[in-house]
C-alpha cells in the first residue's frame, strides 16, 4: 500500500522558518515528487517540485525562500521553508508521480495543472503576522 505521509506542520510568526518532510512507503520511490498547497476557497498551487536527475522548480510565490530536495536512501521528501509570510499559510501536501519523463517542475513553474499518482494527507502550516 503506498503511503506518503508529512510531518513538520506548525504555527510560526512571520518571518520564521519550518521544514516539511514526507515520508514515502510501499511502492519504487518515485523522483516525481511535489510539494502542494491548499486554502479553502482557493486554488490547489504547486509549490515546489524534484525530479529524477535533480532539477527543481518553484512556483513565482515562493521562490528564493523555499527549497525542496530529498533523500533517496531513506524515501524522504523535504521542503525547507524560510522568510515566511501569513499568506504561506496552508494545507501542505506532498505528491508523487510515476510518469516518465516527469514534466511536473515545469508544470510548477509555469503554474500548470498536473495530475499526480499519490498523496498524502498534509500538514497544516499556519503563518501569524
Amino acid at each position: 500500500q503506498v503511503q506518503l505521509v508529512e510531518s513538520g506542520g506548525g504555527s510560526v510568526q512571520s518571518g520564521g522558518s519550518l521544514r516539511l518532510s514526507c515520508a514515502a512507503s510501499g511502492y519504487t520511490y518515485s523522483s516525481c515528487m511535489g510539494w502542494f498547497r491548499h486554502v479553502p476557497g482557493k486554488e490547489r498551487e504547486g509549490v515546489a517540485a524534484i525530479d529524477s536527475d535533480g532539477r527543481t522548480g518553484y512556483a513565482d510565490s515562493v521562490k528564493g525562500r523555499f527549497t525542496i530536495s530529498q533523500d533517496n536512501t531513506k524515501n524522504i521528501l523535504y521542503l525547507q521553508m524560510n522568510d515566511l509570510k501569513p499568506e504561506d499559510t496552508a494545507m501542505y501536501f506532498c505528491a508523487a508521480d510515476l510518469a516518465s519523463p516527469c514534466e511536473l517542475v515545469h508544470a510548477v513553474e509555469t503554474g500548470d495543472d498536473y495530475v499526480m499518482d499519490y498523496w498524502g494527507k498534509g500538514t497544516l502550516v499556519t503563518i501569524s503576522s
